[in-house]
């Protein structure tokens, strides 16, 4: 639920995939979910991904913990879109990620979208940005960029969005701390 128009991150110890997006869209804020977009395919793509094993929608949010999973953004101020937001916004965003990322120690940080990696990672990154695992580690944790599943995004299909997703699982599934 959103408290004074910003949304609980979705977090419990022992998560394993850390979601990341870049700031709560208006419809997200006006609801009080995460990825609450009449466009926005999150949801769809993480249950056929099988990431979770039943459909969700952005009113299920709080229950992603209960497939070791979580949600948070980088900025709690919603926006109509990520132009909207200033360079200190995204100073701010990256040490309260990085303070969260050391508090519960996800096995992977799964960041949604090739433009919050470049905001994440531009004073270090000099190669091209691809989809899937990433050189850089952020507070010590794995990166896994994924497409921005906004309706917005037109620059990857569907199809491929969700082979990035069934990616991201499979590689969830072999890891150690999957099975407790």
């Amino acid at each position: 639920m959103a408290r004074g128009g910003r949304l609980s991150d979705q977090i419990r110890p022992g998560v394993m995939v850390l979601f990341v997006g870049i700031n709560p869209g208006l419809r997200s804020a006006q609801t009080g979910h995460h990825f609450a977009g009449y466009s926005n395919r999150f949801w769809r793509l993480l249950s056929e991904s099988k990431l979770v094993s039943e459909p969700l929608t952005y009113e299920d949010d709080a229950r992603v913990p209960t497939w070791k999973l979580g949600l948070t953004n980088v900025i709690h101020r919603p926006t109509a879109g990520s132009a909207a937001l200033r360079p200190s916004e995204f100073v701010m965003g990256r040490r309260r990620l990085r303070a969260t990322v050391r508090r519960y120690r996800p096995v992977v940080l799964a960041l949604l979208g090739v433009t919050l990696y470049r905001r994440l990672f531009c004073e270090t990154t000099v190669h091209p940005v691809r989809l899937g695992w990433q050189r850089e580690r952020f507070a010590g944790t794995r990166v896994f960029v994924l497409p921005n599943p906004s309706g917005r995004n037109a620059r990857f299909s569907y199809r491929q969005m969700l082979r990035c997703f069934i990616l991201l699982r499979r590689a969830m599934t072999t890891h150690p701390r999957s099975k407790r």
